[in-house]
């Protein structure tokens, strides 16, 4: 039995194909933790945003308790201190919690941000994960038919392919475009 000889570019096109299975593989893992972290940072951002809206509320109450006691102050008779005082009482509780529900939103709009921020920040890293894939895939499956068919040209042609998916699959950790 006579063996066929292997043609050395042969080895060269294996090592290439493991090279881009390598990066398509890290690059799915990669735009899949992204894509959990966007996920999860929208929802908590929706959480935050939630909250703010009934603190707002919250607020919105207290304005209107406000806004009902000066009125019913001003219907007061001079003569009734007593009630007068109390009324002063719950204005300035009420005052208290127009600010410090106030205060609160803030916080939890700066939270809401920040949130919001981590979640474009995932989704700029997890798209050119997701192209890299696009890319290597294609030149695994060129370099596939290449070694199937013994066709060198067909090799030629997945190297840049599969190099652009690297470059995307760098660009996923480094964001340089």
């Amino acid at each position: 039995m006579s063996e066929e000889k292997k043609e050395p570019w042969l080895n060269y096109l294996a090592m290439t194909t493991i090279i881009f299975a390598i990066c398509a593989t890290l690059s799915t893992f990669k735009g899949g933790a992204y894509s959990t972290k966007s996920v999860i940072s929208q929802a908590q951002a929706s959480d935050q945003w939630a909250y703010f809206q009934a603190k707002s509320i919250r607020e919105s109450m207290y304005r209107i308790q406000k806004d009902n006691l000066e009125l019913q102050m001003k219907m007061i008779k001079a003569d009734s201190a007593d009630t007068y005082q109390k009324y002063e009482e719950a204005l300035k509780k009420a005052d208290e919690n127009i600010t410090r529900y106030g205060k609160e939103k803030e916080e939890i709009q700066k939270e809401a941000k920040n949130l919001e921020t981590k979640r474009d920040d995932a989704q700029g890293h997890g798209r050119p994960f997701g192209i890299a894939v696009i890319f290597l895939q294609v030149a695994i499956l060129l370099s596939s038919v290449s070694a199937l068919f013994k066709r060198r040209p067909i090799w030629y042609l997945a190297i840049p392919v599969g190099c652009v998916g690297i470059i995307y699959f760098i660009n996923g950790f480094f964001m340089f475009f």
